[in-house]
């Protein structure tokens, strides 16, 4: 810093202010850069372990994920949380535990010695997580994942909101006969799959349309479900005009499903899925009508979070985007 004030013949105080970005109201731009260019000629670098020191604290935010990191759609969290991170002057640290709970310990107990502005932990499909012990009064934010002990804020999709934009695009193609084929056990708590059931019994219900018993189906979220349930729909004499598919996955099945009875999509059936699936996409002829998750976002939104410093612990719900393609067609060309 001394070599950086003579070459731009300014105070050593002064240096530090331009370059902790302190410098507002107190050093002109002119001479701000002057510094700022002194500094790059030399090769300046702050001293990271000092700041950290001087701080208490870290340039660096934890980002702990359970298969995160590994799943091409979810790591789209890690790139929204990194740009915002960049944006504001941090740097994630990251670790994809596999769902190894030692790991994860492990993990965060190096992220406390390496002193970091405050925690992330991310789930790779939308479900509760439970928070490890240890934490303090460390900033902490769940991404695509609920504290169910309302301890720390939470930032997942609007699962609910979701279902009914599903259910609102086939009622305005004129579908009154619909299934669905969810994407978990009946009863299940996780929020994906009881989301979006609810959001689209509710908008049929508001409709005057009901979901009969034998048109809702339940899976596990695979291929294999929507082949299966949706051979078993499609195949009866008075079969459903529409089908939703609580996500991409199922709803290649069911398109593979219609294809094997002979009907086409969407002159035959309807089908909407959930999720946007990169790699599923190119899969889908013709192309698949579905919602795109806000994993981007939901990244940006944890680490603003974490830094903005939430007084109450809140939570946050994001609204997921229609992707409005080719396998939906007005119900008077079906009949």
């Amino acid at each position: 810093m001394n070599d950086v004030a003579a070459a731009a013949g300014v105070s050593q105080a002064t240096v530090s202010m331009v370059l902790n970005q302190s410098q507002a109201g107190r050093v002109s731009a002119e001479t701000s850069k002057r510094v700022l260019e002194a500094a790059k000629e030399l090769g300046f670098r702050t001293n990271v372990h000092a700041k950290v020191l001087r701080e208490g604290r870290s340039r660096m935010i934890g980002f702990v994920g359970d298969e995160v990191a590994t799943t091409p759609f979810a790591g789209e969290m890690i790139l929204g949380a990194q740009q915002e991170a960049w944006r504001r002057g941090y740097v994630l640290l990251t670790v994809d535990t596999a769902g190894d709970g030692k790991l994860e310990r492990a993990a965060v107990s190096m992220m406390q010695s390496y002193q970091v502005a405050g925690m992330i932990f991310a789930a790779m499909y939308h479900r509760p997580l439970e928070a490890p012990q240890g934490l303090g009064g460390m900033p902490t934010v769940f991404v695509n994942a609920q504290d169910p002990t309302g301890t720390f804020t939470s930032v997942f999709p609007d699962e609910v909101a979701g279902g009914r934009a599903a259910a609102r695009v086939l009622l305005d193609a004129g579908h009154r006969d619909m299934a669905m084929i969810n994407i978990a056990p009946e009863g299940s708590s996780l929020p994906a799959a009881s989301g979006r059931l609810q959001g689209f019994v509710d908008a049929l219900a508001e409709a005057g349309v009901a979901l009969s018993p034998e048109r809702l189906r339940y899976g596990a979220g695979g291929y294999e479900d929507g082949l299966l349930h949706g051979t078993d729909l499609l195949s009866a004499q008075d079969r459903p005009t529409a089908i939703f598919c609580g996500n991409d996955r199922t709803a290649l099945g069911a398109y593979h499903a219609a294809q094997a009875l002979g009907l086409s999509v969407p002159d035959d059936v309807s089908i909407v899925g959930f999720d946007n699936q990169g790699l599923l996409m190119p899969m889908f002829s013709p192309r698949l009508t579905t919602f795109q998750l806000p994993l981007a976002e939901m990244g940006r939104l944890a680490v603003a979070r974490v830094l903005d410093g939430d007084k109450e612990p809140t939570r946050l719900a994001v609204e997921c985007s229609l992707q409005l393609r080719d396998s939906v067609a007005p119900v008077k060309v079906l009949r």
